[in-house]
């Protein structure tokens, strides 16, 4: 779903942010707020603990392991898009080890049978092919179909599972219902930032094409999407939503949001480097859109940044842009009360999902560090940093 901006963060959260003394810090860093990430969780317990629905962290959008021995308190599990990832969750998370891929590799379904608990297939000719490989494992694994509900409402195509030609689940007449023996659940996903009322919409087009299958079947995955943690979310609904398809289907029912786990609670900090002059004030940061928060530049949007507003909201406006080569690798136009300052901090709010995860190390331009803070406490701890062994390794 397209915005021009990130949704509103918790304002108390951003006072915090604005105490935190962060000039010891590497530049640029990423921090995540442990206080906020386990607000985000205490919410989503609740989920749990009143509809009986199950919650997952995908990995795709937010897999910082330092977090995770404070999120598998809440959560029962990850979930994953590929064998890289479902290792990571199993290793370092624990609890539920779900994977779907679009399609396996046979060593790859091999390797994901010795330890994954769930694996979605996305054809039943990928469960046909990779079914006797499940058996042959031992071990009790839940198989699940992919399915496309051929319905949504987002906005953009790049980020619409449930367009027209999509490759992500089938479709009902594609389906070869003779071959769902074994199958013992259904996923979908049709969402992508997005609340109850645009799930109640999915599920009601999802029921009047699947309804009549999910009989036998043990659970369904609501796949992910949800944007659980926002400020104006609809949890009521929500519930009423996970209670009454359960009651209706008799079935378990899982959600794996990415996003919403960590929705509002990270953040990135860089410098500026210098302030040249074209037709207007620009800014050049030791941030990258293109290296460190790529969807700015897919989605596209406009992060927001802390004590900064929109290009005309205060008298000093400028440009900021990356150290890359690229032309387009900017965040846009912002104004500032005072002037920049080379050498001056500046803060990317929201910067936990879909950052870390999608990074890259184009034109050698180093990732960022990452770090862990807990604002009551005033205090910040670097997890890891990055160098030039980390872009050497990653090229042959």
């Amino acid at each position: 779903m397209s915005q021009d901006v990130t949704p509103p963060i918790d304002p108390t959260r951003l006072q915090r942010w604005r105490a935190l003394d962060l000039s010891a810090l590497p530049s640029p860093c990423y921090v995540i707020d442990m206080e906020a990430l386990e607000q985000n969780c205490q919410l989503l317990d609740s989920i749990q603990q009143k509809t009986g629905a199950q919650i997952l962290l995908a990995l795709k959008g937010f897999a910082t392991a330092a977090t995770f021995p404070l999120i598998k308190k809440y959560l029962k599990g990850t979930t994953a898009s590929g064998l890289h990832e479902a290792r990571l969750g199993a290793e370092f998370f624990g609890g539920q080890t779900h994977v779907y891929s679009p399609a396996f590799k046979d060593e790859e379904l091999r390797e994901l049978a010795s330890f994954a608990d769930h694996i979605v297939f996305n054809s039943t000719a990928q469960w046909v092919r990779h079914r006797e490989a499940i058996k042959a494992s031992g071990r009790n694994i839940s198989c699940g179909l992919r399915v496309n509900p051929e319905y949504s409402e987002i906005e953009t195509d790049l980020y619409n599972p449930a367009a027209p030609g999509s490759r992500l689940g089938a479709v009902f007449s594609q389906i070869d219902w003779a071959q769902m023996d074994g199958i013992e659940g259904l996923h979908f996903h049709a969402l992508c930032e997005q609340g109850a009322d645009t799930l109640a919409n999915v599920l009601k087009h999802f029921a009047e094409k699947f309804g009549e299958k999910i009989k036998g079947l043990k659970w369904v995955n609501f796949g992910g999407g949800h944007h659980i943690t926002r400020h104006d979310y609809d949890v009521e609904l929500l519930c009423r939503l996970i209670t009454d398809f359960k009651q209706r289907h008799g079935v378990e029912v899982y959600l794996e949001p990415g996003e919403a786990v960590v929705l509002g609670t990270g953040f990135l900090s860089g410098t500026v480097l210098d302030l040249p002059v074209n037709a207007m004030n620009l800014a050049i940061l030791d941030i990258s859109a293109a290296c460190h928060m790529p969807d700015v530049l897919e989605m596209p949007y406009r992060p927001q940044i802390l004590e900064a507003g929109d290009g005309n909201e205060f008298t000093h406006s400028y440009r900021l842009g990356a150290p890359s080569c690229l032309a387009g690798d900017q965040m846009g136009d912002y104004a500032f009360k005072a002037p920049l300052q080379i050498g001056q901090r500046l803060t990317f709010l929201d910067m936990a999902h879909y950052t870390m995860v999608k990074n890259t190390t184009f034109n050698g331009v180093p990732l960022p560090a990452i770090a862990l803070c807990w604002p009551g406490e005033d205090r910040v701890q670097v997890v890891k940093t990055f160098g030039y062994e980390g872009y050497k390794n990653r090229l042959a």
